[in-house]
C-alpha cells in the first residue's frame, strides 16, 4: 500500500475506533487493523471543498435505515475499498447538521465514477462516490447525529500530520538523490558539488527539512496529548512542511538539470506526487485561516 493512501486509511480507522459504537468497532477494527479490509474518507463534494460545512449529501431517516443521496468527489480508493466513512447532512444547514455513516461497498444504491486521470498520486485510484437511495442501517451511524462535522475535523488533524510526513519522505529522498548526483556530475571542469551555489542549495534544503520535521513531530505530540493548540499546531506543520518540502524537491530536480525531468530518475515523480499535499486535508490557504484564528484568539 502506498504511503499516500495510508493517510486516508489511518484517518478512517482512527475515527471508527474513537467514535463508533462497540458493535461497529468489533465488526470493523480487527479487519482494518490487519488491512484485511480498507476504508475511504468521504467528505469533499463537487460543490463543497474547503467549505466542508456546506455539504449537501443527505441522509433521511426511514425506520431503521438512513436513505443516502448525493455524491462525493476526489475519494481516494473509491471503488476499491471495503467501507466508506461518509459525512452527510441529517439535519439543519451548516456544520451542526452533519452526521457520519459507515457505508459498506456493495450496498445497493452505492456506485462510483470513472477513475480520475491525475498529475500524480497514481499509486491509488481516485473516483467519485455516488449515493442513489442508498439504504444504510441506523446502527452504522458513527457518533451521534449532528456530530459528523466535529468527527471529520478531528480526523483531519491527524490527516494533516500524515500528509506533512509524506512530504518529509519525498523531500528526504529527493535531497539524497540530488546529493549523489552532484557528487559525480561534472560541468565546467569540476563537480557540481564543488560549486558554492550547489552547496548553498543543499544547505538550505537540509535546514528546511530539519525544521519541517521538528514541526511535524511537535504537532504529533500535541495531538497525542490533546494540547489546546492542537488544531493550530497541526495546521502550522502541514502548511510549513508541505510548502518547504515542495521547494526542496523542486530544487533537487533543478540540480539534476535536464535529467531531473526524465522519468528514468525518481525525482520527477516525487515532484508530481508532492504537489497535491498543498491541497489535501485542507488547502494551505485554509491552514493559514485556522492559524490566524488562534493568533487572534478567536
Amino acid at each position: 500500500m502506498s504511503l499516500l493512501f495510508e493517510d486516508v486509511y489511518s484517518m478512517c480507522a482512527w475515527m471508527v475506533d474513537e467514535f463508533a459504537s462497540a458493535e461497529l468497532r468489533a465488526a470493523w477494527l480487527p479487519r482494518l487493523a490487519t488491512m484485511e479490509r480498507l476504508a475511504s474518507y468521504c467528505l469533499t463534494e463537487p460543490g463543497a471543498g474547503s467549505d466542508a460545512g456546506s455539504l449537501t449529501t443527505s441522509a433521511r431517516r426511514d425506520g431503521e435505515h438512513f436513505v443516502l443521496n448525493g455524491s462525493k468527489a476526489f475519494i481516494s480508493g473509491g471503488g476499491e475499498t471495503d467501507v466508506y466513512v461518509v459525512m452527510c447532512r441529517t439535519g439543519q444547514p451548516g456544520p451542526r447538521g452533519v452526521s457520519c455513516l459507515l457505508v459498506e461497498n456493495g450496498t445497493p444504491g452505492l456506485s462510483f465514477g470513472k477513475k480520475e486521470r491525475k498529475m500524480g498520486w497514481n499509486a491509488q485510484p481516485t473516483r467519485a462516490v455516488i449515493f442513489e437511495d442508498c439504504r444504510v442501517p441506523v446502527t452504522n451511524l458513527v457518533g451521534a447525529e449532528g456530530q459528523g462535522f466535529s468527527i471529520a475535523m478531528k480526523g483531519l488533524n491527524g490527516g494533516r500530520i500524515n500528509i506533512a510526513s509524506c512530504s518529509l519522505g519525498a523531500a528526504q529522498a529527493s535531497l539524497e538523490l540530488a546529493r549523489d548526483h552532484v557528487l559525480v556530475r561534472k560541468q565546467f571542469g569540476q563537480r557540481l558539488a564543488d560549486m558554492q551555489h550547489t552547496q548553498f542549495s543543499l544547505a538550505r534544503a537540509a535546514t528546511d527539512l530539519v525544521a519541517a520535521r521538528m514541526m511535524v513531530r511537535n504537532a504529533a505530540a500535541a495531538l497525542q496529548t490533546n494540547h489546546p493548540d492542537t488544531v493550530a499546531l497541526c495546521s502550522m506543520a502541514k502548511l510549513f512542511a508541505t510548502d518547504r518540502c515542495f521547494e526542496i524537491v523542486n530544487s533537487a530536480l533543478q540540480l539534476f538539470g535536464g535529467y531531473g525531468y526524465l522519468k528514468d530518475y525518481g525525482v520527477e515523480q516525487y515532484l508530481r506526487d508532492i504537489r497535491v499535499h498543498q491541497i489535501l486535508e485542507g488547502t494551505n490557504q485554509v491552514m493559514q485561516l485556522l492559524i490566524a484564528r488562534r493568533v487572534l484568539g478567536e
